[in-house]
C-alpha cells in the first residue's frame, strides 16, 4: 500500500479505538456505535477519495492532526447519539471536544511551517470542524432547544446553495474574523455542553454566537451577490 494511503487507514483504526476506549469507561450504547463507525467510515472513504484525486504524494504532519481530531469528533459524536437515550458522561465529552477544539490551531500552524499547506487538507481541517460543530449543536439542543440546530446546519445549507446558486460559488476576500467566528460556535457550544453555566447564561451565549455565525456568512452571501449585480451590469 503507497505510504500516503496508510493516512485514512490508520485514521479509522483510531476511531475505532477512541470507541473502544469510551466503551470501556463510559459505555456505548448501539446508536453510539453506529455514528461512531459511521463518521469514522465517511472519513476514511472521503479523504481516501480527495487524496486519489488531488495526487498526493505524502500525507503530510498537518493531515495527522486532523486525522487525529477526526477521531476525537467521532467519539463526541457516538457519545451524543447515545445521550438521546441515556445519560452522557459529560466530563468526557467536554473532554474529547476540548482536545478536538485545541488541536484545530495546531494543524494549520503545522501545514505553515511545514509547507505542507494544501487545498485537500484546508478541506479536511474545515469539514472536521463543521462536523464538531453539528454535533455539539444536537447535544446543546437536548437542553437549550432545537433552534441551536441552526448553528450545526448553517455550514451544510450554505453548501447546498452553493450547488444550487452559481454565483454563490468561488472565493471571498480573506477576512480573519470569520476564522474568529468559527472559533466561537464551537468554543462556546462546548461550555454550554458543558453545564458550568447556569441554563440562562448558556442560552444567551449562544444565541449571541449564532448571531455572529449569521453575520459572518451573511457578509459572504452579500459580497457575492453584489458582485454577480456588478457582472451583470457590466455585461448589460
Amino acid at each position: 500500500m503507497p505510504r500516503v494511503r496508510t493516512g485514512p487507514v490508520t485514521g479509522l483504526i483510531f476511531h475505532v479505538a477512541v470507541l473502544a476506549v469510551l466503551a470501556a469507561s463510559a459505555g456505548l450504547g448501539t446508536a453510539g456505535w453506529v455514528v461512531g463507525l459511521s463518521s469514522g467510515l465517511v472519513t476514511f472513504v472521503a479523504l481516501g477519495h480527495g487524496l486519489q484525486r488531488s495526487g498526493a504524494q505524502t500525507f503530510g504532519a498537518a493531515n495527522w492532526v486532523t486525522a487525529t481530531r477526526a477521531g476525537l469528533v467521532g467519539g463526541v459524536a457516538a457519545l451524543t447519539a447515545d445521550s438521546f437515550t441515556r445519560p452522557a458522561p459529560v466530563t468526557v465529552l467536554c473532554t474529547l471536544s476540548a482536545i478536538a477544539l485545541a488541536l484545530d490551531a495546531v494543524d494549520g500552524n503545522v501545514a505553515r511551517r511545514t509547507g505542507g499547506v494544501t487545498q485537500l487538507g484546508a478541506r479536511f481541517d474545515m469539514e472536521t470542524d463543521a462536523w464538531l460543530i453539528l454535533v455539539l449543536s444536537a447535544f446543546v439542543a437536548e437542553s437549550v432547544g432545537a433552534w441551536v440546530l441552526a448553528i450545526g446546519a448553517m455550514r451544510y445549507v450554505i453548501w447546498l446553495a452553493t450547488s444550487l446558486v452559481p454565483w454563490l460559488r468561488g472565493p471571498v476576500p480573506p477576512r480573519y474574523w470569520r476564522k474568529v467566528v468559527a472559533a466561537m460556535q464551537g468554543v462556546t457550544l462546548a461550555i454550554a455542553a458543558s453545564g458550568l453555566l447556569p441554563p440562562a447564561v448558556a442560552t444567551a451565549a449562544v444565541a449571541v454566537a449564532l448571531l455572529f455565525l449569521v453575520e459572518s456568512f451573511g457578509s459572504e452571501v452579500l459580497w457575492r451577490w453584489r458582485r454577480q449585480s456588478l457582472r451583470v451590469a457590466v455585461s448589460s
